[in-house]
């Protein structure tokens, strides 16, 4: 019984597990692990939700970003040129 509280309320390997499971796999030891702390969990569980809408969004910005020209108007590069040059000036 006790080995089970360590397991269930083991918050900070619950998060490294959701993590890991993320970028690769987790052995089936951790998978029944990381599935009775979110039983007993709702941090945890809140955290595991977040994390995959987070990783989403960093994915399919970097995924678009390699796709598309990104570049900067050339207003906006003008402008921070004169601004830089200003604060040049002023040393």
């Amino acid at each position: 019984m006790n080995e089970l509280r360590k397991i269930q309320y083991n918050c900070r390997k619950a998060t490294y597990l959701i993590e890991k499971q993320q970028i690769g796999r987790i052995t089936l030891r951790e998978k029944l692990e990381l599935k009775i702390h979110l039983a007993g969990c709702s941090i945890c569980k809140t955290f595991q939700r977040q994390s995959i809408v987070i990783n989403h969004l960093v994915h399919n910005l970097f995924q678009s970003a390699e796709q598309a020209d990104v570049r900067l108007d050339e207003e906006f590069k003008r402008n921070l040129q004169q601004r830089i040059d200003q604060r040049l000036d002023k040393k």
